[in-house]
């Protein structure tokens, strides 16, 4: 009698948000939505624009994404939670216009096929609970990102951070929670960061994955899957924008040594 005949658990998918069911970073758009209620500083919002282009193009090292969450903790302090939770109609309009709809097929194609989908993020429990139910999909854990006392976040850091190894033990939590057989499990991620989980499961996957991941992927024969295009769009622009350079400097030298004909005057318009 084989194991679905005695009854085995089931496998699940497990995703991973940012640069994975999602372009770009989930923490940027709450950002803005906070900005546009009042609650988050312009200085604050552009220096998240340009940490949110960065982790597009390169991921986010173990560094940036402590001090990302320290630094959100920290803002919240004084904060009431029903402010913070008004929110989120805001930053779901932000959010679902980024997400994969391959990524999010591949999420109902698992459930078709048996598997509940999750997602796994180091954002706020929150935001992945609204997003799993909108999305369909069947559960979520994220971070407690503040302690609250009497509705008002304090500014301290709380709870289990599910980010490194602190996502790869949320998930082997939940299947056992689940009944959920982590062999037959998939895990979708793009970062190095996210080894732990990639690795409780017995199909990981790498989705638009930073350098370090590309290179573990490649070395285990793990699928790879790319979906975010604005690393290719940047260097096709800087192609182009060399070309175009080069093509001036040397349509300059020509001119510098072609006189002008009679009736130019400045030479030919390119």
């Amino acid at each position: 009698m084989g194991m679905a005949a005695r009854g085995a658990p089931p496998g699940a998918a497990f995703f991973d948000l940012d640069r994975t069911l999602m372009q770009g970073s989930s923490a940027f758009q709450f950002g803005r939505a906070a900005h546009r209620a009042g609650l988050l500083g312009r200085r604050q919002l552009l220096a998240d624009a340009f940490a949110n282009l960065r982790f597009r193009l390169r991921g986010a090292s173990d560094e940036d994404s402590l001090a990302l969450r320290d630094r959100i903790a920290a803002s919240l302090a004084g904060q009431r939670v029903v402010d913070l939770e008004r929110l989120g109609a805001d930053v779901l309009a932000r959010i679902l216009p980024r997400v994969y709809p391959r990524m999010l097929e591949l999420a109902h194609e698992h459930q078709d096929a048996g598997r509940r989908a999750f997602i796994v993020t180091a954002a706020s429990q929150e935001l992945a609970d609204i997003l799993a139910s909108v999305l369909a999909l069947d559960g979520a854990v994220g971070s407690t990102m503040s302690e609250v006392i009497d509705g008002v976040y304090t500014g301290r850091p709380a709870g289990l951070f599910i980010y490194g190894g602190g996502k790869a033990r949320a998930v082997r939590e939940l299947a056992v929670r689940e009944r959920i057989d982590l062999a037959a499990s998939y895990a979708y991620s793009d970062s190095i960061s996210d080894l732990p989980m990639l690795e409780a499961v017995g199909h990981p996957v790498a989705v638009n994955p930073d350098a370090e991941l590309a290179r573990v992927a490649a070395q285990r024969g793990w699928q790879v899957v790319r979906l975010d295009r604005l690393r290719r769009r940047l260097t096709a622009t800087g192609a182009l924008a060399a070309a175009a350079a080069a093509g001036g400097a040397g349509g300059m030298a020509l001119s510098r040594r072609r006189r002008p004909e009679r009736g130019e005057r400045g030479g030919r318009r390119s």
